[in-house]
């Protein structure tokens, strides 16, 4: 088995090094002792920094290490890179995704390798039982979260506490069968991506993480939560049977 681990990474400089040091001693051992193969894609998108010139050093020393550099482009944009790039290899069975600033540890990602099983896919969970979140998330932001989930229940009927997790693995075929579908989303991208999945009728696992805030965290929640609750509507909207008539009344409507 081989899994392909894409991470996103715009203006990473002071975080990408110590994540890909982990990641790859980590799943260097398992490949060792013929566990599990796997492949780091680095998406290196709209970067003014210093990443690229890390992740290239680390590229040079580690063939398991790739990256990709695109000039434009967020998050979402960048994982469906990745995934593109990742499906370019036949012998890649799972492809997954981890945030930059390894808030998720290596051997929780492969945690949920461990526990995909029959599933279709596995998303990291902070707010199920058993998951571990050091530090202690501030009032402000759990109530964002919720609020968020909220929405999410609501609106897409999907039962998932935590849909923003940076950390998800899925099996070949779901990607295949979504990766063309996918809207280019900034808030809703992990969303849109879950949704698309349901639509297919794959079933996903959430599972409890161990998960712990980072230095340099870039998100100010309390500014990016209204943002974040109109992507949701926009992209509830554009997955709506009634979009044509929204659309006729109010101008058009697009991915967020």
């Amino acid at each position: 088995m081989k899994v392909a681990i894409v991470i996103p990474a715009h203006n990473e400089e002071k975080r990408i090094g110590k994540t890909l040091e982990e990641y790859g001693n980590f799943f260097k051992n398992l490949k060792n002792q013929k566990i599990l193969d796997f492949e780091i894609i680095i998406v290196i998108n709209n970067t003014s920094d210093k990443t690229e010139i890390i992740v290239k050093k680390f590229c040079e020393k580690n063939p398991e290490i790739k990256y990709l550099n695109f000039k434009q482009g967020g998050k979402g944009f960048a994982i469906i890179e990745g995934f593109k790039e990742a499906l370019k290899d036949e012998n890649n069975s799972l492809i997954g995704f981890v945030d930059a600033d390894i808030a998720t540890p290596p051997y929780a990602f492969y945690d949920l390798i461990k526990n995909i099983k029959n599933y279709g896919g596995i998303i990291a969970s902070r707010y199920v039982k058993g998951a571990i979140v050091k530090p202690k998330q501030s009032i402000r932001r759990i109530i964002v979260s919720r609020i968020f989930n909220f929405l999410v229940r609501v609106l897409f009927f999907m039962p998932y506490k935590d849909t923003q997790c940076g950390a998800k693995i899925f099996k070949r075929e779901v990607i295949e069968k979504v990766v063309d579908k996918i809207g280019i989303t900034q808030w809703a991208f992990d969303v849109d991506l879950l949704y698309k999945i349901k639509k297919q009728k794959f079933r996903i696992k959430e599972h409890p993480t161990i998960w712990a805030d980072k230095e340099y965290s870039k998100i100010n929640f309390m500014k990016a939560g209204p943002r974040m609750a109109l992507s949701i509507i926009r992209l509830r909207i554009v997955n709506s049977k009634f979009k044509d008539m929204i659309c006729f009344q109010f101008g058009s409507i697009s991915y967020p």
